[in-house]
């Protein structure tokens, strides 16, 4: 069976050539000549979807309202059901975004397409070597809409908090109640192994059941006492109707299981890139040791922060995404939850399925 043989070739062959990895992160030059991260030739998925576009293999639909929002979806095979709201200030497009009017996001395995009301797409996908590509597309009807690399996201998304490497960041904010920053007062970057206390700060969470204390659907009014930001009214939030009107949007929800697979999913795929570009730019074994402990430990949920009660989304993420396997010949699935204890049913990522998994140079294998 694939994941018993990729288990294993990962425990034996990555603990013995990597080791920890964490605050001793150096940048990897995106110029650098194994690398040529800005000029190299690009597959991923808005590359394909540009490429099929250009050759009338695909016509993208404009609505009102929503422009090309659902036509990508459906043309990258997004689930509705993957979205999630974000109302911090906090983003390329933060002068539109605030409690009354979030940013949306909808996700895969290997692409994030993000709207705003009255804004253009912002999209960030996963090419099988170079990392994380990023792209917007303006939301004006034409024949033929091309996404455009905007190679100046690296400006944030190149840091230590996206390990040195073009990735994905998913932080926890606490905001004033427009949406604007308070850092002074919480600023985390929360994946699975996070304290609930720190997770979804300027996020909207809806469930029907929840883990306790969280950050999610408040904002701070009293400086004085932050901690009365958070109540039972924050703690638990069914639909989004509740918040703002949501007709103009595609769900009205955020829903809770949809926003820890994607916190767990953005550096999962971070960790992917360091690692192939790690092992593209030096065969110092020291220096690749310092990897993939944090790496496997991290695809299998070690120090997963465990769940206190059960947890219960809002939109049917959970069961749509468990529904797509593959499955073995027992039934099983890296994509089942658990949701009573911990995440996932089976402590091992999903994402080693995916491509950019598979097309890790050998020395990271």
């Amino acid at each position: 069976m694939r994941i018993v043989l990729l288990i294993a070739g990962l425990i034996i062959g990555s603990v013995l050539a990597f080791g920890q990895f964490g605050g001793n992160a150096v940048e990897v030059s995106p110029d650098h000549p194994a690398i040529e991260y800005e000029s190299r030739p690009v597959r991923d998925r808005i590359a394909e979807l540009n490429r099929r576009i250009r050759e009338n293999q695909v016509q993208l639909s404009f609505g009102a309202g929503k422009g090309y929002l659902r036509s990508i979806l459906e043309n990258l095979d997004i689930p509705i059901e993957s979205q999630v709201a974000v109302f911090s200030k906090t983003s390329l497009q933060s002068p539109r975004i605030g409690p009354s009017n979030p940013r949306t996001i909808f996700f895969n395995d290997s692409v994030a397409v993000a709207w705003v009301r009255a804004g253009f797409v912002e999209a960030a996908s996963q090419d099988p070597q170079q990392g994380v590509i990023f792209y917007t597309l303006q939301q004006e009807e034409v024949d033929q809409p091309q996404f455009e690399r905007k190679n100046s996201c690296l400006s944030c998304h190149v840091s230590y908090t996206s390990l040195y490497v073009p990735g994905m960041l998913a932080r926890s904010v606490i905001t004033a109640p427009d949406g604007s920053p308070r850092f002074q007062f919480g600023n985390f970057l929360p994946d699975h192994r996070s304290p609930f206390e720190e997770r979804w700060g300027g996020w909207y969470v809806t469930s029907r059941a929840s883990p306790g204390r969280h950050l999610g659907n408040a904002v701070i009014i009293n400086p004085g006492q932050p901690e009365s930001m958070v109540t039972n009214e924050t703690l638990h939030l069914e639909s989004l109707k509740e918040k703002f009107d949501t007709t103009a949007y595609l769900s009205p929800y955020s829903d809770i299981v949809a926003v820890m697979i994607f916190e767990h999913q953005m550096r999962m795929m971070n960790l992917i890139t360091r690692a192939g570009w790690e092992a593209r730019v030096t065969t110092d074994a020291p220096t690749l040791r310092e990897i993939a402990r944090e790496f496997v430990d991290y695809l299998f949920f070690v120090d997963e922060a465990p769940l206190s009660a059960r947890i219960q989304g809002t939109s049917g993420f959970a069961e749509k995404f468990a529904a797509m396997g593959p499955r073995d010949s027992k039934g099983r699935s890296l994509r089942q939850f658990d949701l009573e204890r911990r995440l996932m049913r089976y402590p091992c990522s999903y994402m080693i399925y995916s491509e950019a998994f598979d097309n890790l140079p050998a020395p990271a294998k």
